[in-house]
């Protein structure tokens, strides 16, 4: 008898649960929002957002793209992907109402403009993926606010100004994307800090400086499995520091203006696969012991003055992620 009470009392609960979930009601703040959005977006994301309720009303399903939670009483919005439909205008100032969004997703648009500096109020935001889009104007500050951040893509856009070291209290960070962008000035050393950060790519930018300024920190970069530094004006050497970056996988300096020979420490980097340093002013020989590496596939080295004999590892192709890579 008291099995059967005890059974009659959980159906009883979820049920109650279900109803609960139910009546449910979308948080104002988060259908004003969303619906701001829908009047900025234009028509190719607004034919599939039907309803007045972003989360779903009735019969009508969530809007495309919107994904939702229950809290408590309400339900709020969580993520956002709209991606790929053309949006055209500005950065839509709406969404830093948001403020229970984890992710974020806005890449392949035509979206112009600054970021807002309330991008900061998002502060469980752990995804921001804004790349392949016009943006414009500097990264801003307030982006180092959003402490839960573990995936940050602004490449493909045309930021300018300097990387802001703000970015450097973004504790949980791991991908920071920001190639194909006008940034200048020098890479902060303190993106060292980040005792998570596995991939960092500023390629294709206007980046001066040294490397041996960027790891000057001790410890520095303790996670860091790719570094891409191509297409920038960096100078000076590669230090034998570099082979303390002992996670280091690709090590991407193609295109700059770095001299000087390239030390034999780098070989002793245990899970090196690719090392580019074409198209530089290197000279001297490679070490042999890069030619004995275990796992060493690519070292591509054309457009540099090293001595005659000096062979490349492999064969050079262009580095490209994926978006799968993205989110790993």
């Amino acid at each position: 008898m008291l099995h059967s009470s005890s059974s009659s009392l959980s159906v009883i609960l979820l049920l109650f649960l279900l109803v609960n979930v139910a009546l449910s009601k979308t948080l104002k703040r988060d259908v004003k929002a969303l619906n701001e959005i829908k009047a900025s977006l234009g028509w190719r994301v607004v034919y599939s957002w039907v309803g007045d309720d972003p989360c779903g009303d009735g019969d009508l399903p969530p809007w495309s793209g919107v994904t939702c939670s229950t809290q408590g009483d309400y339900r709020v919005v969580t993520e956002l992907e709209v991606y790929a439909v053309s949006i055209v205008g500005p950065f839509p100032t709406a969404v830093t109402n948001l403020l229970d969004l984890t992710k974020l997703d806005l890449h392949n648009n035509k979206l112009t403009g600054p970021i807002p500096p309330q991008i900061g109020r998002l502060k469980r935001l752990k995804i921001l993926n804004l790349r392949w889009n016009k943006l414009q104007d500097i990264i801003p500050p307030e982006i180092g606010e959003l402490k839960s951040l573990t995936h940050l893509s602004l490449s493909f856009n045309n930021f300018k100004g300097e990387i802001p070291r703000e970015l450097a209290n973004l504790p949980e960070l791991r991908y920071l994307y920001l190639h194909e962008n006008r940034l200048v000035g020098r890479i902060p050393p303190e993106l060292g800090t980040l005792q998570n950060l596995r991939h960092l790519d500023v390629g294709h930018n206007h980046l001066v400086g040294t490397i041996r300024e960027l790891i000057r920190i001790e410890g520095c970069f303790p996670a860091l499995r790719n570094l891409y530094l191509n297409n920038n004006y960096l100078t000076g050497g590669v230090p034998a520091q570099l082979s303390n970056l002992t996670n280091l996988e690709i090590l991407y300096l193609s295109y700059n203006k770095m001299s000087g020979i390239i030390p034999s420490e780098l070989a002793h980097i245990p899970r090196l696969t690719c090392m580019y340093l074409d198209h530089n002013l290197f000279s001297g020989r490679i070490p042999e012991a890069f030619y004995k590496h275990p796992l060493l596939k690519e070292m591509y080295i054309e457009g540099s003055s090293f001595r005659p004999g000096v062979k490349p590892i492999g064969v050079h192709k262009v580095l490209e992620l994926t978006d799968t890579e993205f989110l790993v």
